[in-house]
């Protein structure tokens, strides 16, 4: 598996993972093709500025182009603080491979390298059974459950918290 930085020509892999009943189940139904455009043009500037990271999940043996889904970690002012979050999603046809917790674990260890990060947050919804079994695997901690703002749509979610270096398959085990 490749993790590769998002680029402008993902346009197509964005609307296969924002755009879709299915893959927007847990965020509350699928987004409008205009804002997920608009999404990645911004995620490709703040990627380029080393604002945040998007990292896009190339399967082995995948062909030109072929995305499997993403891992996302940013920071975000909350509770007067900066809070670090990271998110993740994978494409139907590639569920159910070991790709998510194997992307979400390579990037808390390229954050757990970068040591700017700090604490890094997970808030999969409290019916995603797959991603909060990813957070358990991984050594994250449950804080609880809470309510969270995605795409102007309040959540219910598990909330989870990790420091890199110290999760599941860092070298700490």
């Amino acid at each position: 598996m490749l993790l590769r930085d998002v680029r402008v020509g993902d346009v197509e892999a964005y609307v296969r993972m924002r755009c879709d009943p299915v893959m927007m189940t847990e965020l509350g139904g699928p987004l409008p093709r205009e804002l997920v455009e608009a999404r990645l043009r911004k995620d490709v500037a703040g990627v380029a500025a080393d604002r945040f990271w998007v990292k896009l999940i190339v399967p082995d043996g995948a062909e030109e182009g072929e995305v499997a889904g993403s891992v996302n970690l940013w920071s975000d002012e909350e509770e007067g603080g900066r809070v670090s979050e990271i998110g993740w999603m994978v494409l139907p046809g590639h569920q159910g491979r070991g790709l998510a917790k194997a992307a979400v674990r390579r990037v808390l260890d390229l954050a757990a390298a970068d040591g700017r990060w700090g604490e890094v947050h997970a808030n999969p919804g409290v019916t995603n059974g797959p991603s909060n079994g990813i957070c358990r695997a991984l050594g994250f901690r449950l804080l609880g459950e809470r309510d969270v703002d995605f795409a102007d749509r309040i959540l219910r979610t598990n909330h989870w918290v990790v420091v890199p270096g110290e999760h599941i398959g860092s070298g700490t085990e």
